[in-house]
């Protein structure tokens, strides 16, 4: 009983490595370019170990202290070649009462919880 108990946990390894391996996606730098009056562009570098179409970091978000999503970069295809990766987004509304925003990578497996970066805006 116990060797079958070791292989069907070999077994579980093997067909699951997706969980053990891959991890969270990671934002490692941005920049930030205030064009306007409450309007920024970003420009946000990730990192993840994108495995193909069943896992891969498939967006970053610009959120607000009190948790509000203030612009969303959806990625449409897996960055397996290329990492780490660098996306923009342009025209960010912002508004003059906030001055630090956080930048949070998601993957289609994990969800949000990878390294996130705090944001000084300038004014």
């Amino acid at each position: 009983m116990s060797m079958v108990f070791n292989v069907i946990i070999f077994l579980n390894f093997l067909a699951f490595p997706i969980f053990v391996f891959a991890g969270e996606a990671d934002v490692i730098r941005v920049e930030t370019q205030k064009i306007g009056a409450e309007l920024y562009n970003f420009k946000v570098t990730v990192t993840h170990q994108d495995e193909g179409w069943d896992h891969f970091a498939d967006r970053w978000e610009i959120v607000a202290p009190d948790g509000f999503v203030l612009g969303t970069r959806v990625l449409l295809h897996p960055h397996v070649g290329e990492q780490p990766f660098t996306r923009s987004l342009a025209d960010v509304h912002i508004p003059e009462s906030i001055s630090t925003v956080i930048v949070r990578a998601h993957d289609s497996v994990h969800e949000s919880g990878g390294r996130e970066a705090t944001v000084h805006l300038s004014q």
